[in-house]
């Protein structure tokens, strides 16, 4: 599963071979702490959008500086990508460092972005990168009631 973590650097040459056979590539990026059947479905719809699956994934210090709690992550960043790679949906994953995933969205110049339903178009990170360049943007309907932070409050709920 560790090969289909990289970096933008070693993701740039896959990625100009699959445009160049015509393959449509879907970006999504998030924390992905505590992975539950919400971020399954999620990203397996994603997948549905297109032929690659790239997902960006906020490195520890990203994460922390998102002010989700002085506990996030729970999961070290380089775990949550292994985790989110062996995912049969998922094609690869990249780890960035800064707040928002605008650079990594540049470097990656997907046909598709994809965020949760949580978000409106309009609030989409990255959006008017990926519309410059032709691509469209989409938002899946989240798995109601099923949420990291749901989860953390019910193991913090039982370890009282």
């Amino acid at each position: 599963m560790r090969e289909k973590v990289l970096t933008v650097a070693q993701l740039t040459p896959i990625l100009e071979r699959a445009r160049a056979d015509r393959k449509r590539i879907v970006f999504t990026n998030g924390c992905f702490d505590l992975m539950h059947v919400g971020h399954v479905r999620y990203l397996q719809q994603a997948k549905t959008l297109g032929d690659l699956l790239v997902v960006g994934v906020n490195s520890d210090d990203s994460v922390r500086s998102l002010n989700k709690g002085p506990d996030r992550p729970v999961v070290p960043d380089v775990q949550r990508a292994e985790v989110l790679a062996a995912l049969e949906c998922v094609d690869y994953v990249v780890i960035f460092s800064e707040p928002d995933p605008r650079r990594v969205i540049a470097d990656v110049q997907p046909d598709v972005l994809v965020k949760g339903g949580d978000w409106s178009i309009d609030r989409i990170v990255g959006r008017e990168i990926v519309e410059a360049g032709g691509g469209i943007v989409k938002t899946i309907p989240l798995v109601p009631d099923v949420s990291t932070t749901a989860l953390l409050r019910r193991i913090r709920s039982t370890a009282a």
